[in-house]
């Protein structure tokens, strides 16, 4: 058998392999203790509700936004989780644009004083975005927030973006030391693995 047609496992960075771990309610754990591993603490989930993934536009012509997971946590905060294959070079206006969607649509008729839950958009690219400047230090994970440009303070909580860039994540199966290196090993080696491998361990795996 051609390992290479007819692989053991499921490819999690295909659209279809990714919903069926992750986009799941009987696997929802699985998708809290990922993002509870990929966005830094204090923000760690509890619990999360699958949202509808697809937003329509205020008039009959306007565009629809189709999210690949949409989800709110206990306290009504908003999650997108996006995963994207090939590299886009608008990715970063894309990644804007779909985190206004949630934050807009919070808006209430009426008298509002426009209070926000957060939101929080999860990049997960198989391309480098990051490559504006030379860093040999492979950070695969990168965290992006409003922040004041002249004391470099946090401008607003209410807006964040996690990206995984999983081609700078080089580690093999001897050098996974924690969860979150585990999940990453998995979504970039899972289809080209025959076995489980002894240094991937734990419920979630």
């Amino acid at each position: 058998m051609n390992e290479r047609f007819f692989p053991y496992y499921i490819n999690p960075l295909t659209d279809f392999g990714f919903a069926k771990i992750f986009f799941d309610e009987l696997n929802k754990d699985l998708l809290i203790d990922f993002l509870n591993e990929i966005i830094p603490e204090p923000d760690k989930i509890v619990d999360l509700q699958y949202q509808p993934t697809i937003f329509h536009g205020e008039l009959e012509g306007d565009r629809k936004t189709i999210f690949d997971i949409f989800c709110t946590n206990e306290k009504k905060e908003f999650f997108i989780v996006e995963i994207q294959r090939a590299k886009q070079p608008y990715f970063r206006d894309r990644s804007l644009y779909y985190a206004s969607r949630p934050i807009q649509n919070q808006a209430t008729k009426g008298k509002w004083d426009f209070h926000l839950k957060a939101v929080y958009f999860v990049g997960i690219l198989d391309f480098i975005l990051f490559d504006e400047i030379n860093d040999d230090s492979n950070h695969y994970l990168e965290y992006v927030q409003l922040i004041r440009q002249r004391t470099g303070t946090l401008y607003s909580k209410k807006l964040k973006f996690a990206f995984v860039e999983l081609p700078k994540f080089l580690k093999t199966v001897t050098d996974l030391r924690t969860n979150t290196d585990r999940w990453l090993f998995c979504l970039r080696n899972l289809s080209r693995l025959d076995s489980r491998p002894s240094a991937v361990q734990g419920a979630y795996f």
